[in-house]
């Protein structure tokens, strides 16, 4: 059975740093044999979450976006990729705003004990989180690995089952391309998650 990954391209500048990590990850999963799906999050609309807390009861949110489409489509991935850059030591916004609409599934989970996914796909999920940022500091990436964290959480993707590939120093559209490790990593880390994941399924 083909491994399904859903993909998701959050920065408002189309084809820079972050994204262009992602299209070499997704390139070499889809060589693995994965079936890749990208959204990109500024092109789509995804609105920012009310903070009704509608969804403690509904089950669903009582927006109608494209998260409807997005919330069927993060319970059947079985992998979950976020890419985004880093602006004022956070997530994009384009990003956070997916990540808080995933409110959905915090509610389900905790508030009406429902499951997000059917028990026999538990434990057999990962998650990856991409980022780039125009900073050197080694702590630039800091502030938005809880978010992160959080998000895959709260769509029953566990902590020891997330991977992470940051690359700092690259400001400039196609600053990534002449940095030395980064297309190298990217294809690494696919292979490797891929191999994860077909582990995980054969369990």
């Amino acid at each position: 059975m083909t491994l399904d990954v859903l993909a998701f391209a959050t920065s408002p500048r189309r084809h820079g740093n972050s994204e262009t990590l992602l299209d070499w990850m997704l390139a070499a999963m889809e060589g693995e044999g994965a079936l890749v799906e990208k959204i990109v999050v500024p092109e789509v609309d995804i609105r920012p979450c009310r903070g009704c807390n509608l969804c403690e009861t509904l089950n669903r949110c009582v927006q109608r976006d494209y998260m409807d489409y997005v919330h069927d489509r993060i319970v059947a991935a079985d992998c979950i990729v976020l890419a985004s850059p880093i602006y004022c030591m956070g997530l994009a916004a384009q990003a956070k705003a997916l990540v808080d609409r995933a409110q959905v599934f915090r509610s389900r989970k905790y508030v009406l004990r429902l499951p997000v996914v059917p028990p026999e796909r538990k434990g057999k999920r990962m998650g990856v989180f991409l980022s780039t940022a125009g900073q050197n500091w080694d702590y630039v990436f800091d502030a938005a690995i809880p978010s992160v964290k959080c998000f895959f959480n709260v769509v029953d993707i566990q902590k020891k089952d997330i991977r992470y590939l940051m690359v700092n120093g690259v400001d400039e559209k196609g600053a990534i391309d002449r940095h030395p490790t980064a297309r190298a990593d990217a294809q690494s880390l696919a292979k490797d998650v891929v191999a994860r994941l077909q582990e995980l399924r054969a369990a």
